[in-house]
């Protein structure tokens, strides 16, 4: 009887955990491309947050148009799985517009998504 309860708790605390998603918006047009770093090492339930996305080192001159931090399903189910000792997250910096002269240097890039570099 014990052991049925603690499974319909397990279940159902599943069931209404949902994923977890926040946007900074800075106010500069968003352009097309995005610097993906999908397993950002956070650490007890993400008291100990990640280190820091440099916006500037992922977009260049263009500047940051928004940040999107996220906790997927697998981010939570690593996070469970290690009892919230490693809690990953996702970031993905949305790099702005910059001018036309960049765009023309850059076509070779335009629209791609980077994978950065894990911190």
């Amino acid at each position: 009887m014990r052991s049925s309860r603690l499974v319909t708790v397990l279940v159902l605390m599943t069931l209404v955990s949902g994923c977890y998603k926040a946007t900074v918006r800075t106010g500069i047009a968003p352009g097309p491309d995005r610097v993906d770093h999908s397993m950002a090492s956070a650490y007890i339930n993400g008291l100990v947050p990640p280190g820091d996305v440099d916006g500037e080192e992922d977009c260049g001159e263009r500047g940051v148009a928004a940040v999107e931090t996220q906790l997927s399903f697998l981010n939570q189910l690593v996070g469970f799985l290690t009892l919230g000792i490693y809690t990953p997250m996702s970031i993905t910096v949305i790099c702005g517009e910059g001018s036309s002269d960049e765009e023309e240097a850059d076509d070779d890039t335009q629209g791609q998504t980077i994978t950065g570099k894990d911190g």
